[in-house]
């Protein structure tokens, strides 16, 4: 019995800030002080915090210590362990009070969060099934083997409203009675982990922080559909998240929770990973499939979709990992626990990865119905250094960005696809006031286009040439009848293309062209960048707050800017790289953009 637990966060974000090298240091600390059997570390899965790793919390006070160095250790061990002493320099300040240490879930980033799907990340090692079990795992795979038929099992979850969390929301009872519909001497179930989208990283921190609620929800699943085999296609860049599935896996057939007569109620089922490559368009299900059975990622032509001829020609069940890691609390709770949470169409919570210009960078689950406001302000901390809110990236390359002015809205499937925007797989990327619009279209352009596998010719040509418009537009060569060229192409290549990476690829350009028109005006009438991004269209200008002290002339690379000691400075406009250096080294903000 331990008097201690130090739970070390061990997801991808602060293994990067050099987590396993603090949980080496605490256990080496605990060891020296004769309290390796009074203390356990545990590592875990992501916390959501991801911007104060490496992060620990230390309970039964729970103290939470965020940006931990390894010189920190030995105080934390000495006076927090051995002397019962808070290190308060290191506690996130968030739960600093008067009254002393409020819980973590008492903060604005939790408060307003439902964790559903990320349950147990944080709470777990996701290296140890007895953890999971411990936390109720497979309860639920043992009740559907032992009180349910599989029909009732499909019934359960189509009352639970569940839809698809991997951006296209289709119910998932309905794919999985489809499934099981189909007649067929082999069927599969396959989870979609390749997440490509800039930014998302909301089912690897499932992966990373609870592998066996997948495992669980997949065997389920395959006992509802008559599937005895399954398949993870997760990318080979999720190193982390792909070892502790492979552990999770061996866990669960060396309990017997995965191979044959599970339960023993005579039901097999397994589960093997295949490794994906990291092409994007392998998050299309079609293409996945192609890519599991060992030929190049590209979709295919629907129908027949994947529930009656998918993997190897087989029936096949096909859903994200967000999807299955709600599936055991629905089964273990009741499909109206679940149908209570988010809006009368959405049902559930949502994961989002949280970033760009926000203070609290991170992983948030919320109920479906909770406004942008209150992501961005209340969980997300507002924008930093006082800039305004301009507008939300929903949906990575095939979302669209919300504009300021529609910032109250309630984030569910159906209200984002009426302003123009998608839930996507979860990425959600906020922008101020300095972004240009133009430029976050061409990004993402750029990135569909990259990540094009070129079957169809909407896709592979189209995108080329709508990259080629919105390039010509931020280099100040653009013309009022390319911005219509723009809107013509994005329907054309959206009402042709043969999946959905095509389909929904204009959209960042379509909805930026609908609430941020004037910016692409400004480009092509004013050649200028309002947000001073598009370099070819910027002017660096010293003014008269300059008081001559020459840091700008000297850190200049290309000596474009010159002047006497003491006396204004000029910049040479045919010289000026627009590296933005002298701006950032300037202490008067004596040079500014134009």
């Amino acid at each position: 019995m331990y008097r201690a637990h130090i739970l070390v966060c061990g997801g991808t974000g602060c293994t990067s800030s050099g987590s396993p090298a603090i949980i080496d240091e605490l256990n080496k600390e605990l060891k020296a002080q004769g309290l390796e059997e009074e203390v356990k570390v545990v590592q875990t899965g992501c916390f959501g915090l991801c911007a104060l790793g490496p992060i620990m919390i230390v309970y039964p006070e729970g103290a939470f210590y965020s940006r931990v160095e390894l010189s920190d250790i030995p105080e934390i061990v000495s006076e927090h362990i051995v002397k019962g002493r808070i290190v308060e320099r290191l506690l996130y300040s968030e739960t600093v009070t008067e009254a002393g240490i409020k819980s973590l879930n008492e903060t604005d980033f939790y408060k307003k969060q439902l964790r559903v799907a990320l349950r147990n990340c944080g709470v777990i090692n996701p290296e140890n099934i007895d953890e999971y079990i411990g936390f109720g795992g497979y309860q639920a795979l043992g009740k559907v083997l032992t009180e349910m038929t599989p029909q009732e099992v499909i019934d359960v979850i189509k009352e639970s409203g569940l839809r698809g969390r991997g951006g296209g929301g289709f119910p998932t009872g309905l794919k999985w009675q489809f499934t099981a519909n189909a007649e067929s001497d082999q069927k599969y179930v396959a989870c979609n982990a390749d997440e490509g989208d800039p930014g998302a990283f909301m089912d690897r921190s499932v992966l990373e922080g609870d592998p066996h609620a997948v495992i669980e929800a997949m065997a389920i699943a395959g006992y509802a559909v008559g599937a005895s085999q399954g398949y993870v296609y997760i990318r080979a860049e999720y190193p982390i998240a792909v070892q502790r599935l492979q552990i999770a896996i061996d866990q669960a057939r060396e309990y017997g929770l995965l191979g044959k007569n599970i339960f023993e109620k005579g039901f097999d089922f397994d589960i093997e990973i295949r490794l994906g490559a990291g092409a994007f368009v392998c998050g299309e299900e079609t293409a996945l499939i192609t890519s599991i059975e060992g030929n190049r990622g590209e979709p295919r032509p629907r129908p027949p979709f994947p529930a009656v001829k998918g993997l190897f020609g087989k029936p096949t069940l096909l859903n994200n990992v967000e999807t299955y890691a709600n599936i055991t609390q629905i089964i273990l709770n009741g499909p109206q626990w679940f149908a209570n949470m988010g809006t009368e169409k959405s049902k559930g919570t949502k994961v989002f990865a949280l970033g760009g210009k926000i203070k609290n960078t991170g992983l948030v689950e919320i109920p479906m119905g909770t406004t942008l406001r209150e992501v961005i302000y209340d969980i997300g901390g507002g924008i930093p250094d006082g800039k305004k809110f301009k507008a939300a990236q929903t949906g990575g390359p095939s979302g669209g960005c919300i504009p300021a002015d529609l910032i109250d809205i309630k984030i569910d499937y159906d209200n984002l696809l009426s302003i123009g925007s998608m839930m996507g797989s979860g990425g959600l990327i906020v922008m101020d006031e300095e972004t240009c619009m133009v430029d976050i279209a061409k990004f993402f352009l750029e990135f569909t286009v990259e990540e094009s596998c070129g079957k169809c010719t909407p896709c592979r040509v189209g995108t080329k040439r709508l990259l080629e418009l919105l390039e010509k537009v931020t280099n100040g060569n653009g013309t009022l009848e390319d911005i219509d060229k723009m809107e013509a192409l994005c329907h054309h290549i959206k009402s042709s293309s043969l999946c959905g990476l095509g389909q929904s690829a204009p959209n960042p350009v379509l909805s930026t062209l609908k609430y941020f028109r004037d910016e692409y005006v400004a480009h092509v009438v004013d050649k200028k960048c309002p947000a001073g991004v598009c370099k070819n269209l910027v002017q660096f200008k010293i003014t008269d707050k300059c008081i001559g002290c020459t840091l700008c002339a000297r850190n200049c690379p290309v000596n474009a800017i010159s002047g006497e000691v003491k006396n204004m400075h000029t910049i040479d406009a045919t010289k000026c790289i627009k590296c933005g250096v002298c701006m950032d080294k300037c202490k008067f903000k004596a040079i500014i953009k134009e």
